[in-house]
């Protein structure tokens, strides 16, 4: 033990600084309403050959980018998502797709399957098994990231991608409709974007009208109260309402 105490910061001191241009290598730039590749051809964890038009047909899908032997961040995005994923009452499979895509072309679908099963195991309310785990080649992988807007490059010193933590939201016909930045997210704000990315075909009369009220906040990432819009809907009711209360003082006048 205290041999390992002594060897954790001499290996901190010995690794290498992070590059000084690392946040303009790697991140999200959020590419609102962008088409996603839907002909891009990939990989399942069983090898079966997927197009991402298969995944979208008639769902929205949220999809994360990372790679399956990442030693640090996608295991806990991976983590995050089952998490967040188990207390929606929105089902995976059924009202949505969900899809984690390896940015590393060296990747096979043994590695898909193995990250399968090992996170079916931590997160069994997950439903992880209706996940979609894919791999592909480095053409399929650049399209798809470039369309989406995710940044990241293989620094050869740490052998190890630098990229950023957040999920994406698409529509039904392949568009992007929002982010989630991080590798924690509420799941009442996901399962909105959800709602939103569906066009109509998840949701309820209150998740309208909580839409309504909510705006989405690319800044952040979350769905946040629109003050201007809840301001002009109160305006427009108190004109209405003033309107009508003047229209019966009137007839009840002429009466």
């Amino acid at each position: 033990m205290l041999l390992f105490v002594l060897w954790v910061p001499c290996w901190a001191a010995q690794a290498p600084p992070p590059p000084a241009d690392l946040t303009q290598r790697a991140g999200f730039d959020q590419r609102l309403g962008a088409q996603v590749p839907l002909d891009a051809r990939f990989a399942d964890a069983d090898g079966r050959p997927v197009a991402l038009r298969t995944l979208v047909h008639g769902k929205p899908l949220l999809l994360a980018l990372g790679y399956y032997r990442c030693p640090n961040l996608c295991d806990v995005v991976l983590n995050g998502m089952a998490h967040t994923l188990a207390r929606l009452d929105l089902e995976p499979g059924r009202d949505f797709e969900v899809a984690f895509v390896s940015i590393d072309p060296r990747e096979t679908p043994a590695d898909a399957s193995h990250a399968r099963t090992m996170l079916a195991r931590m997160h069994p309310d997950a439903r992880v098994p209706r996940w979609h785990f894919l791999t592909g080649d480095r053409a399929s992988i650049g399209a798809l990231a470039q369309a989406v807007g995710f940044r990241y490059f293989y620094d050869a010193r740490l052998q190890q991608y630098a990229h950023a933590a957040g999920l994406v939201a698409i529509t039904p016909d392949g568009k992007v409709a929002q982010y989630f930045f991080g590798v924690s997210w509420p799941p009442a704000s996901l399962r909105l974007a959800l709602v939103d990315a569906s066009r109509g075909r998840l949701g309820n009369l209150v998740d309208r009208l909580v839409l309504l009220c909510c705006g989405y906040d690319p800044t952040t990432g979350r769905y946040s109260l629109a003050i201007g819009r809840s301001m002009q809907a109160l305006g427009v009711a108190f004109v209405l309402a003033l309107a009508l209360w003047m229209l019966w003082l009137r007839r009840r006048a002429r009466a």
